[in-house]
C-alpha cells in the first residue's frame, strides 16, 4: 500500500448471503469500528447530513467519544445517509485497499438489511419502492394521478403527506400514459448511414425513470445516435433495484440482477452495448450488481458491456467522430454533474457532451443537489434536502442560463424548486432537461 492511500479505491462484494451479515452484536461492533474511524478525521462533514448527526451525537455525549454514545440512537445517521457513494469515492482517505477497510455507504446498506429482516421497514416506505408496478398502475389514468402530486394541489398533497410520509411541497415525477417501450414500437428512427460511427449497435436501458415518467429523455437518445448512425433497440427488463437497494432489499436486488443480466446476455455476446439513461441506474449495472453476485458471469459481461448515455456519445465522438449538425443553443446552460455520475468515476462526461455544442455556454456544478433519490421527497427530509441543495440551487439562479439540465432528472427538478427559495433577477428555466435532451435540441431533432 502506497503512502497516503493514493491506490483507486477498491470495493468488496457484499456478504449479504453470510449469516454474520444480519448479527446485530457484529454489526454494531462494525459501526462503532467505523463511526471511530471518522470521529477521528472529520473529512466527510459537508458531504450530506449522516456526518454531522453522527459528529453531533459523538460531541454531546458524555466523554465526548464514542463510547458513551448509545448504539439505539445510530439511526438518525444510517437515515440520512442516501447511498450516494461519494464519501467512498471522492473523501474518505480509509476505503480499501487501505487497511482500516471502511466503507461507509455500505455499512449503512447492512444496517437497513437488518432493519428489513427484522421488519422495522414501514410498509408505505415499501410500497413506494414498487417503481414498475407503480408505473404500470398509473399509465391509464396518467393525468388523474399527475393532478393529484402535482405539489399546488392543496387537496390531494396534504392527504400524501399524511398517508405516505411524502412531502407535500416536494415536486414529484409525473407519469406518462405512453411509456417509453411503447413510443420505441412506433417510431423508429432512421439509421444516418453516412455517418462516421455507422455500424455500431446499442440497446438502451429504458430505466423505469425514463420508461414511466420521461420517455423524452430515450426519445432523445434514439434520436441522437441514429443521427450518429448508431443501430438501437430500447429493453426495459425491470428496474435495476435502486429504490429497493436503499431499503435494503439485498436479496430482491440480487435477484433482479441474476435475471435481467442472463435475459440481456445474447445481445451482448452479439456485439451491442447496453446504455443507461439514468446514472443511477448505470452504478447500479456496472458497480452495485457485481458486487451483490461476483460469481454470475452474466452480471460481470453486463457489467463491461454498460455505459451511461453521455459516456457512449462521447466515446463516439473520441473515436470515430460525431456527425454534423450541431448548432449553438441560445441563453446558456446550467448543468448539474449528478452524484451517482460521480461514483462511476467516468470524469465529467456531461461536460464533454454539452462543450461539443457550438459556442457553448456552461456553467457546471459539481456539487450535491441534496435529493438523494426518494430520500428529498420525504415529510422529514425535504426542508433538509433543500439546505444541503442551497449552494447548489444559489449558483445556478445566479448564472441566470436559459437551460437548467442534470444526468439525474429528480436531481435537477429539486435544484429547480431551491432556486425558486433563493432571491434573483434572472428568470427561472422553464422546466429542466437531461444532457442528451439538450444535445438533441442542438441537432434539431
Amino acid at each position: 500500500m502506497a503512502e497516503g492511500s493514493l491506490e483507486a479505491p477498491t470495493r468488496h462484494p457484499i456478504p449479504w448471503q453470510d449469516p454474520d451479515f444480519y448479527d446485530e452484536a457484529k454489526l454494531d461492533e462494525e459501526m462503532r469500528r467505523i463511526f471511530d474511524i471518522c470521529h477521528g478525521c472529520r473529512r466527510c462533514f459537508n458531504l450530506c447530513d449522516s456526518f454531522p448527526r453522527l459528529f453531533d451525537l459523538i460531541d454531546a455525549s458524555e466523554s465526548e467519544e464514542l463510547d458513551t454514545v448509545d448504539s439505539a440512537d445510530f439511526k438518525p445517521v444510517v437515515d440520512a445517509c442516501t447511498l450516494c457513494d461519494l464519501c467512498f469515492m471522492t473523501k474518505c482517505p480509509y476505503v480499501p485497499p487501505h487497511e482500516f477497510n471502511l466503507d461507509f455507504p455500505h455499512l449503512m446498506l447492512r444496517y437497513r438489511a437488518v432493519e428489513l429482516k427484522k421488519g422495522e421497514v414501514p410498509w408505505t416506505a415499501r410500497q413506494l419502492t414498487e417503481t414498475d408496478r407503480n408505473g404500470k398502475l398509473a399509465r391509464p389514468v396518467a393525468g388523474l394521478c399527475n393532478w393529484a402530486s402535482d405539489n399546488n394541489n392543496r387537496l390531494t398533497r396534504p392527504l400524501m403527506e399524511k398517508a405516505l410520509g411524502v412531502h407535500r411541497d416536494a415536486k414529484l415525477p409525473a407519469y406518462q400514459s405512453r411509456t417509453l417501450t411503447d413510443l420505441a414500437e412506433s417510431d423508429v428512427p432512421v439509421i444516418n448511414g453516412e455517418a462516421p460511427a455507422f455500424g455500431r449497435k446499442a440497446l438502451l436501458y429504458a430505466t423505469c425513470f425514463s420508461n414511466f415518467n420521461s420517455p423524452s429523455i430515450g426519445i432523445a437518445a434514439r434520436k441522437v445516435l441514429a443521427h450518429n448512425g448508431v443501430e438501437t433497440e430500447v429493453v426495459y427488463p425491470s428496474c435495476c433495484g435502486m429504490p429497493q437497494l436503499e431499503h435494503g432489499d439485498v436479496a430482491r436486488v440480487a435477484e433482479t440482477a441474476r435475471k435481467v443480466a442472463a435475459e440481456l446476455r445474447p445481445k451482448i455476446d452479439d456485439g451491442w452495448t447496453v446504455i443507461g439513461l439514468v446514472p443511477s441506474c448505470v452504478l447500479m449495472l456496472k458497480f452495485e450488481w457485481p458486487l451483490l453476485v461476483p460469481d454470475d458471469d452474466n452480471v460481470k459481461a453486463l457489467s463491461a458491456a454498460t455505459r451511461d448515455i453521455d459516456q457512449y456519445v462521447i466515446d463516439i465522438a473520441r473515436t470515430e467522430g460525431l456527425a454534423d449538425g450541431l448548432k449553438p443553443l441560445d441563453g446558456g446552460v446550467v448543468l448539474h454533474i449528478a452524484c451517482h455520475a460521480r461514483a462511476q468515476n467516468i470524469g465529467q462526461k456531461s461536460t464533454e457532451l454539452l462543450k461539443l455544442i457550438p459556442d457553448a455556454d456552461l456553467k457546471v456544478i459539481e456539487r450535491c443537489s441534496g435529493h438523494g433519490g426518494s430520500w428529498g421527497v420525504m415529510k422529514e427530509n425535504f426542508e433538509i434536502a433543500l439546505k444541503i441543495g442551497k449552494p447548489v440551487a444559489r449558483q445556478a439562479r445566479e448564472a441566470g442560463k436559459t437551460y437548467l439540465a442534470s444526468g439525474c432528472p429528480l436531481a435537477a427538478d429539486h435544484i429547480r424548486q431551491g432556486m425558486e427559495r433563493v432571491d434573483g433577477e434572472a428568470p427561472l428555466p422553464e422546466s429542466s432537461h437531461h444532457p442528451i435532451e439538450l444535445f438533441a435540441r442542438a441537432y434539431g431533432l
